[in-house]
């Protein structure tokens, strides 16, 4: 089973490119500590001050021996330590999900081949 945790962060939209460099950061850490990095999300249209990182992992168990390689990592105890300091992080959840088989990455038919 791959379960995927899903952060939704709250964060101070006047530092959105902070949130954007830690984001960034991650995309080096995240792999080397075991997790699959799906994606970091920022804001866009609409509401400005949530943003999305997803990370996917095998098991409950990776994710907790990869929680354990992040606050070893000298770059990962950097970022974090930068967040905090910047303070652009307001506030953070985690949720675990799965995907429901047969929704996961559909793309629509090419309607341009002949049926």
């Amino acid at each position: 089973m791959t379960i995927t945790c899903f952060i939704r962060y709250e964060i101070d939209p006047f530092q959105r490119d902070a949130f954007k460099e830690y984001a960034e950061n991650w995309g080096r850490i995240i792999p080397r500590c075991g997790g699959q990095l799906i994606g970091y999300f920022l804001p866009h249209e609409g509401t400005n001050n949530v943003a999305w990182g997803l990370i996917a992992f095998n098991s409950l168990a990776a994710y907790e021996t990869y929680r354990s390689r992040l606050k070893s990592e000298p770059e990962g105890r950097s970022n974090f330590d930068m967040a905090q300091l910047r303070k652009f992080i307001v506030r953070e959840e985690r949720t675990f999900v799965e995907a429901v088989d047969g929704t996961f990455c559909m793309t629509l038919p090419d309607r341009s081949e002949p049926a």
